[in-house]
């Protein structure tokens, strides 16, 4: 294949001339035949040549020129609710990333992943070429309900829907619900992607402070009399970014006036296994009758294989299901479904999870004494997983450190971007995960 893209770059062959028969190339190479079959296949498969049935191979009259380079989002781009994905995503192996929103490869279950994945390679036919079912992988349903169950919600695997992943979950759910200008309550700060994608549904985002123990409850009375939202979309457990943990307090006095108020709850779940001994969460309170759970695996398991859910009332599952099916024709690929399934069946996983936890406590306390050297502080002390929202000294901006850091190849995550109000410019979420001595010394340096 290299020799052949040799003479294809040096022009030694042009466009429409034949390449040596299999035979004669076999022959000239001292390999077999078949070797030089799938040369050749493979160089078809990248359009660099052309079969011709019983003639022969030939050079392709486009050939592609050379490897298209990756595309990177520009440095000087807006520091926007997308500015930390497209930084974090785009970013070459080289670069570091404090401020991304995910595990090092080293931390996640890689054996269990591969054990899964050779499992799933002997599964029926119909789970690696067919669609799936509307409502997903059965089996897995019914693994999410009997976790469900140990909290004491009733759902059965009829109440749960499978996406694509939690991201797709919450755009179905506000495709369902919201109409363009409905006014959405979400925490100040949150998830830089619920604003992203609440801002490409065209409505309203009304920003409620945040405190360590869940929404400030007068300031979210305030807010549903004077706004009167359809939906409150939260993190419970674990919330992204402050890492804080709801109350049992602020827990019940968030449902009693979501139902004086007509209010639906979206609680992602998406940390909730991060935490070392659980805290309240909604709709073990509600019972999914007001509240909506979503969740996926793509921070405990893996963010390449992408599978969510969904929990709620049964019609409003019906109704979901039909909205997938018109905008993606089913939820995750079967072969998914059968990957997490797997994992999750296997006994090493919870194992993997019980020894994540234990090296996330001490990686915290780590990078909370490193911070420190820098008068960085968190704002409060998460019960776990892998953030840390800082408070950055003096009258530091975050988003311009965050620029200067990106010049160095460093992506952090800036205050702003998480702020409806934009009152977060000296905060910073780091991934206690991704914080090599590189960024402690380039903070230092910035900071010093």
């Amino acid at each position: 294949m290299l020799a052949i893209r040799r003479l294809i770059a040096s022009q030694s062959l042009l466009p429409g001339d034949k390449l040596p028969s299999i035979r004669k190339l076999a022959r000239e190479r001292a390999v077999s035949p078949s070797t030089v079959v799938e040369a050749y296949d493979r160089l078809a498969a990248e359009g660099l040549i052309r079969p011709r049935p019983g003639s022969g191979f030939y050079v392709a009259a486009s050939a592609p020129a050379g490897r298209v380079a990756d595309t990177h989002a520009p440095l000087d781009r807006a520091v926007d609710p997308f500015w930390v994905s497209r930084q974090s995503l785009d970013a070459g192996r080289e670069t570091l990333r404090p401020g991304c929103g995910w595990l090092p490869p080293d931390w996640m279950p890689l054996a269990a992943i591969r054990r899964a994945l050779r499992a799933a390679a002997k599964t029926t036919d119909a789970t690696l070429v067919e669609y799936g079912s509307t409502r997903g992988s059965p089996a897995l349903r019914r693994l999410l309900a009997r976790s469900f169950a140990a909290e004491g919600i009733e759902a059965g695997p009829e109440d749960m829907l499978l996406t694509s992943s939690g991201t797709q979950a919450i755009d179905l759910i506000c495709r369902h619900l919201l109409r363009p200008g409905d006014a959405v309550l979400v925490d100040d700060p949150c998830y830089f992607n619920f604003r992203a994608l609440l801002q490409a549904h065209a409505v309203r985002i009304i920003g409620v402070p945040h405190t360590p123990f869940g929404p400030d409850i007068a300031r979210f009375e305030e807010a549903l009399a004077l706004h009167r939202p359809r939906l409150y979309l939260t993190n419970a457990a674990l919330h992204n970014p402050t890492g804080a943990s709801l109350s049992p307090r602020t827990a019940h006095q968030l449902l009693a006036a979501a139902a004086a108020h007509d209010l639906i709850i979206v609680e992602d779940e998406i940390f909730a296994d991060f935490e070392p001994e659980r805290s309240v969460r909604l709709a073990a309170l509600d019972g999914l009758n007001r509240v909506i759970r979503i969740g996926s695996f793509s921070k405990t398991l893996s963010a390449s294989v992408r599978c969510g859910y969904i929990a709620a009332r049964r019609e409003r599952v019906e109704a979901l299901a039909d909205l997938q099916l018109a905008t993606g024709f089913g939820g995750p690929s079967p072969l998914a479904a059968e990957l997490v399934f797997r994992t999750l069946s296997d006994g090493s996983y919870y194992r993997h999870l019980g020894s994540l936890q234990t090296r996330l406590t001490r990686r915290r306390r780590e990078v909370i004494a490193a911070l420190a050297t820098s008068d960085v502080h968190p704002w409060t002390l998460p019960r776990g997983g892998f953030y840390l929202w800082c408070r950055l000294p003096g009258a530091v901006d975050a988003s311009e450190l965050a620029q200067r850091g990106l010049r160095e190849g460093i992506v952090l995550a800036p205050g702003n971007v998480f702020s409806v109000s934009r009152t977060a410019a000296d905060f910073m979420r780091f991934n206690v995960t991704q914080m090599p001595p590189e960024v402690l010394a380039f903070l230092r340096r910035a900071l010093g």
